[in-house]
């Protein structure tokens, strides 16, 4: 380009005066454009500010602690991904900012056997911690946290931010009243005894275990004080999940667990599965709640002899199954759970209480309402069920009917009667459960439990325990 457009462009650009310094005068000069002087130059432009695109960062401060990978981030928090198995002490903090998740199956510790003082040599052991107010989600049914034999899981909340295990879609906020099976579940191994021993191992022994359901991972042994940890104030939300036909995981499944465990303020909300499920042994568990249950809320199955107290159980009006059902290997060693102060409100879509073969449970202060057609079902000539203090208030009581084993057995109780529902804001005593006498002396049926003057699980309006750290359970506070 030649010196002279050279000039040209630096004058289109720069204006006439900028122009004339850089290029000098001579033939290369411009003629003037008018009488005595060069117009001046125009004013400056300020350009249109540029608006960004929106971007979110993390939040200030938030990192994903040691042990964990920082996987980017959901709903605006950061993401941080558990290992695939956790060996010695590793605790979720609670940080702002921060969400825990899991790919895939994450194990606590490894599979020491079911022989206390004898655990298998190369197995490690792992302690998970979950401080309060932690949340922790899965994204896909094969997503799912299991504590193996030996190790253990202290997961202590409280009522005021309680522990939430979750699914990706709550985490997002995309979940609603039918929102279930979105990922595996919470899965409990220990070392209690159990009643389906393989071969000629009996129960109570290191060598009676047996594979979980859903799940690579074997319970059972020979350590009914066995302790696998701390539940307390912990919500499981939108779990379940079917591995194969008819194996499935659960909200929680408590496998094998002894009475060294602490299970208290527990709440499992839209399982696609049952809420929980105990396999055999000695837990007890108290301040348990169970909404929109798509299976059964409470099952027991081999050989389970733990103690529950106050448990809540609504199902929701789109989905459910029985309300309790109760099964085990027949006898010797059957199961015997006994279970106090529970509100068990059916949506009609079976009978409320259903009691398989080899189960001998006794009921105490309970309000049993809503079946289809029946409140109390026997399946099987070695199911025994005991009876005190309990109001049962669906069309059909019994499903024998008149002369029934379970009319039978029903009126062979103290303090039992049945009649209309007054329950109100869906689950609270009314009149008509007020009326019934409590039984009393429940500690000593089982030292686990708490001698109370009323039956079923909340007594009046006043009665406030599971407010709080739960969802679901009224219109104002849905999950």
């Amino acid at each position: 380009m030649t010196s002279r457009n050279n000039c040209k462009t630096l004058l289109m650009t720069f204006g006439a005066v900028l122009a004339l310094s850089a290029c000098g005068g001579g033939a290369d000069r411009v003629a003037s454009p008018g009488e005595g002087s060069f117009p001046p130059a125009p004013p400056p432009v300020t350009p249109p500010p540029v608006t960004p695109p929106p971007v979110t960062p993390p939040p200030t401060g938030a990192s994903c602690p040691s042990g964990t990978t920082d996987v980017g981030e959901v709903a605006g928090l950061k993401n941080c991904e558990l290992p695939a198995r956790i060996i010695g002490d590793f605790t979720l903090e609670n940080l702002e900012g921060v969400v825990y998740s899991l790919n895939g199956r994450t194990d606590v510790g490894e599979d020491m056997g079911g022989d206390v003082a004898n655990p298998y040599p190369q197995a490690r052991q792992g302690i998970l911690r979950i401080e309060p107010g932690v949340t922790l989600f899965g994204s896909a049914g094969a997503d799912f946290l299991m504590v193996n034999r030996g190790s253990q899981i202290f997961a202590e909340g409280t009522a005021a931010e309680p522990i939430v295990m979750t699914s990706r879609e709550s985490v997002e906020g995309t979940t609603d009243v039918n929102s279930i099976g979105q990922w595996g579940g919470l899965v409990l191994l220990g070392r209690a005894a159990i009643s389906t021993c393989p071969g000629t191992a009996q129960p109570g022994s290191a060598t009676c275990e047996a594979q979980v359901e859903g799940a690579n991972g074997f319970f059972g042994g020979n350590d009914d004080a066995d302790n696998t940890g701390v539940l307390r104030y912990v919500r499981v939300m939108h779990s379940g999940f079917e591995v194969l036909p008819d194996v499935e995981l659960n909200g929680i499944t408590m496998a094998g667990l002894g009475s060294g465990t602490t299970v208290e303020y527990v709440q499992v909300h839209n399982s696609s599965d049952d809420g929980i499920e105990w396999f055999g042994g000695k837990v007890n568990s108290k301040y348990l709640v169970m909404t929109g249950i798509d299976d059964d809320s409470f099952d027991t199955d081999s050989g389970f002899r733990g103690a529950i107290q106050f448990g809540l159980i609504v199902q929701r009006d789109g989905g459910g199954d029985r309300v309790n059902e109760m099964s085990s290997q027949d006898l010797p060693y059957r199961s015997n759970p006994v279970i106090a102060n529970v509100t068990f409100v059916s949506k009609g879509h079976d009978n409320v209480v259903v009691l398989n073969q080899g189960t001998l449970v006794n009921y105490y202060n309970a309000v049993f309402t809503g079946g289809n057609p029946a409140c109390i079902e026997f399946q099987s000539a070695t199911t025994e069920g005991t009876f005190d203090s309990t109001y049962a208030s669906c069309d059909t009581p019994f499903a024998g009917g008149a002369g029934g084993a379970e009319e039978a057995a029903f009126n062979a109780g103290t303090n039992n009667s049945t009649g209309a529902s007054s329950l109100t804001d869906g689950f609270v005593n009314g009149a008509n459960e007020s009326a019934v006498p409590a039984f009393t002396g429940l500690s000593s049926v089982n030292a686990f439990f708490e001698d109370v003057d009323y039956i079923g699980a909340v007594k009046d309006a006043g009665d406030t325990w599971w407010e709080g750290w739960t969802c679901g359970l009224t219109a104002a506070d849905p999950c």
